[in-house]
């Protein structure tokens, strides 16, 4: 007990020091678990044999973060990725295990072996891709999108490669080695399972009884078993799933709805391990059945933690078990081999995604974002060792490799983030329109908030003059009958010829804060007596908007979040006009502290360490509370 209680403190302290320092220094938070792991393993020495054992169970983190996708994705929406999942899926799978192979087999490898290495290097890391594309918010991007369904086919790919590897082995003599050793032969020399054996090595009786009697089933037999397996799956979740939860809920204990959650993703692995599926795949097909229920945000609340803990985990132990003995002995031979595995998908990738129609930053992401082999490729050497498919020198290598290039993932989208700003800066937009109009409203951005103040002056009968700096926004703005001007409103020239001069209202409704600050300065110096609307976003934007000039300055979700609160006052017994008036005294408050708060706001002080600033909050927080009571004394004595 003493000794777990030791490496789970020292697994956790690398993870807790390591990963929020990556984090600040923008590498992401798998490079960070990699690097601890690398640090208490062949660095420190601080843990041993145990992390294979460990990392076994760490993957365990890859099912939840599968059957948590599989929430966010209905039926309907999987069924519209079946192109991308059979043709873009497919064919990387397919050219990747063949293009590797040919290199094996030019490293005078039997094409039974490089087949072999071809399989196992053309999976890609679901654990490493899928984490980095949520942490940089790139998963609903088309070239994210197109990352995971490739993923998604990789891991269905993985059962008829379990199902394909024996079958090398019958065709392969045995290897003898120079000196008269057995290089490979059957299972005695594997080096891990994959198989049901190696699988129920160390199960429960029953499990292993389940399996025995699944492989004494005629072949017919365990189709039907497997097919059930998953039909029972679908049944399951569409039909018991809402009473279970319901009878959950009647106990009213929280960490319950925990312990469902876990029942559910750890029962469906252990259903699926027995069938011979993969346990990610089946997880995956839960949370898809379930993505419609109404109990997929509890679920996704009560699991996040668990599957982030055990991904750290996992990203901890390949770190840990990186052989720098074999690593520095081969040193550029085996780092050679990493690159060439990547450069060869990335090709791969990048040609496919060019056949597939993904264009710019989007192709960059798929073709970096998967260009590594991943945590299957462990289990799939394992098991071809087992079989006595691959010799133990290769697997040993082929492991590294594997390590190695995972390791260099995280590298490769600061590579893409790199490429991708410059792709944006070397885009070609086309050039400023040549404004021939003027009138006495000039908008400046029209985004969200821009164009519904220009909908409301036009339709009141007022010319507008609408500059944006966006092609694809002023696109749209003419597709449905608005004119607009393609222009950086920033611009001295461009303000000029859209009538600064004459104008009577300049409306700044910018999304950049800085470009935003900079065009009401300049506008205020140019016309002191222009009338300045400006949009802010938060509280200090007010200050510096004020600070530069202009007259009316509109928090973006003030007046939304007032006539929320209103509702919520008129539906705990206010009456419309009780509402309304709460919401005028509130305004008009809110209006006369902004106003007085922005003398006493300075912009290289902190406003919790603003002792004037605080002091004066304060103050006008109780004449708000003064004015409400007053309000209600005024009621009291009309309703009597």
């Amino acid at each position: 007990m003493e000794g777990f209680l030791f490496q789970a403190s020292i697994y956790l302290a690398a993870a807790v020091l390591a990963v929020p320092i990556a984090a600040r220094l923008g590498l992401g938070s798998v490079l960070g678990y990699l690097a601890a792991g690398i640090i208490i393993g062949p660095a420190l020495g601080l843990v041993g044999s145990e992390t294979k054992d460990l990392q076994h169970f760490a993957e365990f983190g890859v099912v939840m973060m599968l059957f948590l996708i599989g929430l966010e994705l209905e039926p309907k929406a999987l069924w519209d990725m079946r192109h991308k999942l059979l043709g873009l899926g497919g064919l990387q799978v397919v050219v990747s295990s063949l293009a590797l192979m040919g290199i094996a087999m030019a490293y005078d490898q039997p094409w039974g072996v490089s087949l072999a290495i071809g399989l196992s290097l053309s999976l890609s890391s679901t654990a490493i891709v899928l984490q980095t594309l949520s942490e940089k918010g790139l998963m609903q991007t088309a070239g994210g999108r197109s990352v995971f369904s490739v993923l998604l086919t990789q891991d269905i790919a993985v059962i008829p490669i379990l199902a394909f590897l024996p079958l090398l082995a019958v065709t392969l003599p045995t290897v003898v080695g120079p000196d008269g050793s057995i290089l490979r032969e059957g299972a005695a020399q594997g080096a891990g399972g994959g198989g049901h054996e190696a699988a129920g090595a160390h199960s429960p009786e029953a499990a292993v009884a389940a399996v025995r009697l699944i492989e004494s089933l005629p072949a017919w037999g365990v189709t039907l078993v497997t097919i059930g397996a998953v039909v029972g799956i679908v049944v399951v979740g569409v039909f018991f799933t809402r009473p279970v939860f319901r009878f959950i809920h009647a106990a009213k204990l929280r960490e319950m709805y925990t312990a469902l959650a876990l029942l559910i993703v750890v029962g469906i692995s252990a259903l699926m391990t027995i069938v011979g599926l993969s346990p990610a795949l089946g997880a995956f097909l839960a949370g898809v059945v379930l993505a419609s229920s109404e109990f997929r945000h509890e679920l996704e609340t009560d699991l996040e933690p668990f599957k982030g803990l055990l991904l750290g985990l996992f990203f901890i132990t390949v770190g840990a078990g990186i052989n720098f003995e074999l690593l520095a002995a081969d040193f550029a031979i085996i780092m050679g081999m990493a690159l060439l595995v990547i450069i060869v998908k990335g090709l791969i990738l990048f040609g496919l995604g060019w056949l597939f129609k993904l264009k710019g930053r989007d192709r960059w992401l798929f073709a970096l974002g998967l260009a590594q082999a991943g945590e299957f490729g462990f289990v799939l050497v394992s098991f071809s060792v087992t079989t006595g498919v691959m010799p133990n020198p290769v697997a040993e290598t082929l492991l590294l490799v594997i390590a190695l290039s995972m390791l260099i993932t995280p590298l490769l989208f600061i590579l893409y983030d790199f490429i991708s700003r410059r792709s944006a800066e070397a885009h070609v937009r086309p050039p400023d329109d040549e404004i021939d109009e003027s009138g006495p409203v000039i908008i400046a951005g029209v985004g969200r908030f821009g164009q519904i103040v220009n909908r409301l002056v036009q339709a009141s009968g007022f010319e507008t003059v609408v500059l944006d700096n966006n092609p694809k926004t002023i696109s749209v703005m003419r597709r449905f009958g608005f004119k607009a001007f393609l222009g950086d409103p920033t611009r001295a020239d461009i303000l000029r010829k859209a009538g600064l001069a004459e104008a009577k209202v300049l409306v700044v409704a910018l999304d950049n804060q800085q470009s935003a600050r900079a065009l009401v300065q300049y506008a205020r110096a140019q016309r002191p007596d222009l009338h300045i609307v400006a949009r802010a976003h938060d509280r200090t934007d007010v200050y510096h908007l004020f600070r530069a000039g202009a007259n009316d300055i509109v928090r973006e979700m003030f007046d939304s979040s007032l006539r929320a609160g209103r509702y919520v006052l008129e539906n705990l017994g206010l009456s419309e006009y009780e509402a309304a008036e709460a919401q005028r005294i509130f305004y008009q408050h809110d209006r006369m502290s902004i106003r007085e708060l922005a003398e006493l706001w300075r912009p290289d002080v902190d406003p919790v360490n603003n002792k004037a600033y605080v002091a004066r909050a304060k103050a006008l927080e109780k004449d708000l509370e003064t004015a409400f009571l007053n309000r209600t004394d005024e009621d009291d004595k009309k309703s009597a």
